[in-house]
């Protein structure tokens, strides 16, 4: 590979990266959004107002559907990004301070470099596990109180929303997507899967939808459009073009979205030690991309030979 191709796929990959971080940042908002928008103690019912409209319009804008193996590979990606995501992840919201389930869900890293070593044979490397525990103490400081209360179901369901979406990262990563097949319609696919394991869920456990008024229909279009369909949509395009446990670290950036979120919108003060792990925590996200530049190496010469008389009739 040339010095320019070298640096032109640099270009191309931080490019991707600096997108794909576009995600988790808007993530970050979702706490906000949940909190002041919408009806309360309803998890289920948020869910699945994030996934299954969104999925649904995707579907009818793309006009593709999954066929033979990608009818179970739809599903189970839709399950685990989606279906058991978005229900795990609120119900660790409502169970935990903020703080205890945003340093849960920076424990994704982690769980990504674990599964990219039995599904995609990647080892991983001291730099990437140094990064993911960098991470996740530079994210503790941020959202982390000393009066923070644990709740078991809470921590479980914290840390295995954060292994489902690893695990699904990975999965996608392994298996791409068929031929013809762009970003938007494999979003689309995910989050009318994940949307319909949500459904009955959400009537059996919480019954009947709440009434809506304008700001909670505002923010659940919100979620939807901005929060889910765009969102994932650059996380899976993402995750095509950059390896997975890269993408993974991004999700860092949420926690320290949403901390700053609260500091505008809701007058939340920053203490000092907040602003250092907002720091840490970007430096932990930047060592998870950074690569080992391997050793140059110098093109080899091949110099003519000189010209050696041939032999009388030789050649005719």
């Amino acid at each position: 590979m040339t010095t320019t191709t070298a640096q032109r796929t640099g270009a191309s990959t931080a490019g991707t990266l600096a997108l794909t971080a576009l995600t988790p940042i808007v993530w970050g908002s979702t706490y906000f959004v949940t909190t002041e928008f919408l009806p309360p103690d309803r998890p289920l019912f948020t869910a699945l107002m994030r996934a299954l409209p969104a999925g649904l319009v995707l579907l009818a804008l793309t006009r593709v559907l999954p066929r033979g193996i990608w009818l179970g590979r739809a599903a189970a990606l839709g399950i685990l990004n989606i279906g058991a995501f978005f229900p795990l992840l609120f119900l660790a919201a409502y169970r935990l301070p903020g703080g205890v389930a945003g340093v849960l869900g920076a424990v994704a890293p982690m769980f990504a470099l674990a599964f990219a070593t039995v599904v995609l044979a990647e080892k991983p490397s001291g730099r990437k596990v140094l990064a993911g525990l960098i991470g996740i103490f530079g994210v503790a400081l941020v959202v982390l109180r000393a009066n923070a209360q644990l709740d078991t179901v809470g921590v479980i369901a914290g840390l295995a929303g954060a292994a489902s979406m690893s695990l699904g990262t990975v999965l996608t990563k392994r298996w791409g997507r068929p031929d013809g097949v762009s970003p938007l319609a494999l979003t689309g696919w995910q989050l009318t899967a994940g949307g319909l394991f949500i459904a009955p869920l959400a009537v059996l456990i919480e019954g009947a939808p709440p009434a809506l008024d304008g700001r909670a229909v505002g923010g659940y279009l919100y979620l939807g459009v901005i929060g889910t369909a765009v969102a994932y949509w650059l996380w899976f395009r993402g995750i095509a073009k950059v390896d997975a446990t890269s993408i993974a670290f991004l999700g860092l950036l949420s926690p320290v979205s949403a901390a700053v979120i609260g500091w505008i919108a809701l007058g939340q003060a920053l203490t000092p030690l907040q602003v250092l792990g907002m720091g840490i925590a970007l430096g932990g996200t930047v060592l998870g991309q950074v690569a080992v530049k391997p050793k140059a190496v110098e093109p080899q010469v091949v110099r003519p030979q000189r010209d050696v008389l041939a032999p009388v009739g030789a050649g005719r």
